[in-house]
């Protein structure tokens, strides 16, 4: 556990990309091969299971710490973060401890398995063997929730440094359903054939923002067009007689979308789709909206009502594997040419159509068509460079999102909480409504959007206007306007505005505007009726 606390604080103390790397990359070059395949399981979000409750690691703490429990629950929303908050509150180890990070993590595993005194008395050993760092990793662990600084693909750049293997090689052999007690350093980073696993899926190629429009990209020409669906991306792997439906995020969805079952009947062995998987309107011959789909995320079966409700389809726009090649290297035009002559043999009722192209001559043209986006619900519209490589990762250049302007309305906050980690000392998160009447009706909450120095501001004025306390959420005067950015609406009979919105952010603070021109909830529905 020390070398791994050494490596966190390593990459936690500095925002040098560089400097992260190298310090990964001698880790992975030292340590033994038990712990670098437990590093790379966290740092890919493979975590073990949460092993008690938060509310058993606050009393075990504060008992521990000989403090009451009310001052150890006043000193957490301060510090931010539970895990940090019972490291420090903590009394200094009695002990040290040599066990590695895997030896540590097989504890862990084993605490559901035995009665509650039992993981009791086992975490406050632990807590008794290890330094603060080192504790604060461990109720990382503990509580499921462990997250560092590192992103996959950096940790992917120092595995290659360390092992001399390609980057694009070992995104492969991380990618797929692999956990780290089934499997060994050796199986996953050194064995010769990554791709037995044939649930395998090829790590995601990302588009960049296009913020400035399509005309510094060069000839039209040289571009293909697309809509931007507004669904789940993933890929549909069609390889010894099964299927496996994979999303972006790495996580396998296969049974959540029973209706893609019958692709493995109409498409080629050794086939890999891109594509999105949207709810689908076969009325209209479009998408149905986001939150019609959102209705199955997070499901692990899907009822027969919600199967007629939001049938699903794939709407594909490129081909990675063709016959068990990998064709990734292949130019675009042509393996989008390869995909729709495979979809030219696919009967009308598969749940599968290629995503169409947008035909354009200029980008004047181009322009008109994206302005079209949310008729056809979509986000906006890609741009990919006919010539370009199926690439892993976000790399700039070949493929760009041109998403449309997000909508606006301007509501006032009405309510204010804290935030954590390094903005726990200020107020982040506010509930923010509109006029019903006479009446202020919450309808969102948002927590990102303004600068540091705006956050500062807003938290003196918060602290100094508060009417009421419920819990650490603070009702506040309904004083301040902000202008919120969103990028949909739809209908929700959860909320008592009757309406969602789809990524909400304080896109302004409206010093300009006095509370009472803020907009109305007949202005959301006007919205909802037009883009919902």
């Amino acid at each position: 556990m020390k070398d791994f606390a050494a490596l966190f604080a390593a990459v936690d103390q500095t925002t040098r990309t560089s400097a992260k790397t190298a310090a990964l990359a001698r880790y992975f070059t030292q340590a033994s091969d038990a712990d670098k395949l437990w590093t790379i399981a966290l740092f890919s979000g493979r975590r073990p299971k949460r092993a008690v409750t938060t509310t058993q690691l606050r009393e075990w703490a504060a008992e521990r710490a000989g403090i009451p429990l009310w001052l150890l629950e006043e000193s957490y929303p301060i510090v931010g973060d539970l895990a940090e908050t019972i490291a420090l509150v903590l009394p200094p180890p009695g002990a040290e401890s040599d066990l590695p990070l895997s030896e540590w993590i097989a504890e862990l595993r084993a605490l559901p398995g035995l009665e509650i005194a039992e993981r009791r008395a086992r975490i406050l050993s632990a807590w008794d063997r290890l330094d603060t760092t080192e504790r604060f990793l461990f109720n990382k662990l503990i509580t499921g929730g462990f997250r560092i600084g590192v992103s996959r693909k950096l940790m992917t750049r120092a595995l290659a440094r360390a092992t001399g293997q390609e980057e694009a090689v070992l995104a492969h052999k991380l990618m797929g359903a692999w956990q780290p007690a089934e499997t060994s350093y050796h199986a996953l980073i050194e064995a010769e054939d990554p791709a037995a696993d044939a649930s395998r899926p090829y790590p995601f190629y990302l588009a960049y923002q296009l913020d400035e429009g399509p005309e510094s990209l060069g000839p039209p020409a040289d571009w293909q067009a697309e809509w931007k669906w507004d669904g789940i991306r993933g890929q549909v792997l069609i390889r010894g007689a099964e299927h496996h439906v994979w999303s972006r995020g790495e996580e396998l969805m296969t049974d959540r979308f029973p209706e893609l079952a019958p692709l493995r009947d109409y498409l080629p062995e050794g086939t890999v789709i891109d594509g999105e998987i949207v709810a689908w309107d076969a009325a209209t011959s479009m998408p149905l909206p986001f939150n019609t789909l959102q209705a199955r995320i997070g499901r692990k079966t899907v009822p027969k009502k919600l199967l007629r409700e939001a049938p699903v389809i794939l709407l594909a726009y490129d081909l990675l594997e063709d016959g068990g090649a990998d064709i990734r290297d292949t130019p675009l035009a042509e393996r989008r040419a390869r995909l729709e002559a495979h979809l030219a043999e696919v009967p009308p009722e598969a749940p599968i159509r290629p995503s169409p192209r947008i035909d354009f001559t200029d980008w004047q043209a181009l322009a008109r068509h994206r302005a079209e986006a949310r008729e056809m619900r979509a986000e906006g519209v890609m741009l990919k460079r006919a010539g370009s490589p199926y690439l892993s990762g976000r790399k700039k250049g070949d493929w760009w999102k041109w998403k449309l302007d997000p909508l606006t309305i301007d509501a006032v906050m009405i309510y204010a909480q804290q935030g954590h980690g390094r903005r726990a000392n200020l107020f982040t998160d506010f509930t923010f409504a509109v006029w019903d009447g006479e009446a202020l009706v919450p309808f969102t909450k948002a927590y990102s959007g303004l600068t540091d120095a705006e956050f500062r501001q807003i938290t003196a004025w918060v602290r100094k206007n508060t009417q009421n306390r419920f819990g650490p959420v603070r009702q506040v005067t309904p004083e301040h306007v902000f202008e919120i950015a969103f990028e949909g609406i739809f209908e929700s009979p959860r909320h008592k505005s009757g309406v969602a919105l789809r990524f909400p952010r304080m896109s302004r603070w409206r010093h300009d505007k006095a509370a009472g021109e803020a907009n109305t909830l007949a202005d959301l529905k006007e919205m909802l009726a037009a883009y919902g």
